[in-house]
């Protein structure tokens, strides 16, 4: 009977040096590699006097707080991809508002685009990736998962005032 697995995709890549330029050149081609920034997409839900965080399901930073988040598919708008991983993570519908910032730091491959999202269906639920799903008090919130969480909670808490 034949298998029901597809073949193992094999092949050797090829060997890359670095360029004077900070950019990978393969030996083979002499071809310039550019290693374009992911992006990803973070929300802030306000709820209840406080905002939502999930518990992390997956890694990196398995079991700690942060914001409902995740990447941005090719082709995906971006506004998009933050609703569909805030339903996915915590089962809640929204509308993406305002842009709250921007974050990437230097050598780090994933530039973080954050939004304030508003609630419009849905029922607060820890879903896909995610451990569990509660409100916090931004004065009060527990140990976040990434370094630039609490910067963020501290730039929407200074710019809500101003929109």
């Amino acid at each position: 009977m034949p298998s029901t697995q597809p073949e193992r995709h094999q092949h050797e890549l090829p060997e890359l040096v670095p360029t004077s330029d900070g950019h990978q050149r393969c030996l083979n081609c002499e071809r310039v590699i550019y290693s374009d920034p992911k992006l990803a997409v973070a929300g802030i839900i306000p709820l209840e006097d406080g905002i939502v965080l999930i518990r992390r399901g997956i890694e990196p930073a398995l079991g700690m707080w942060s914001f409902p988040s995740g990447y941005v598919n090719r082709g995906e708008v971006v506004e998009r991809a933050l609703e569909r991983e805030i339903l996915e993570e915590t089962e809640l519908v929204v509308e993406t508002g305002r842009l709250i910032g921007l974050y990437s730091a230097s050598g780090r491959p994933v530039v973080l685009a954050v939004y304030e999202a508003k609630i419009v269906g849905g029922s607060l639920a820890a879903a896909d990736e995610a451990l569990d799903a509660r409100v916090f008090d931004p004065a009060n919130m527990p140990e976040m998962a990434f370094d630039h969480d609490d910067l963020i909670v501290k730039d929407w808490i200074e710019t809500k005032s101003t929109v």
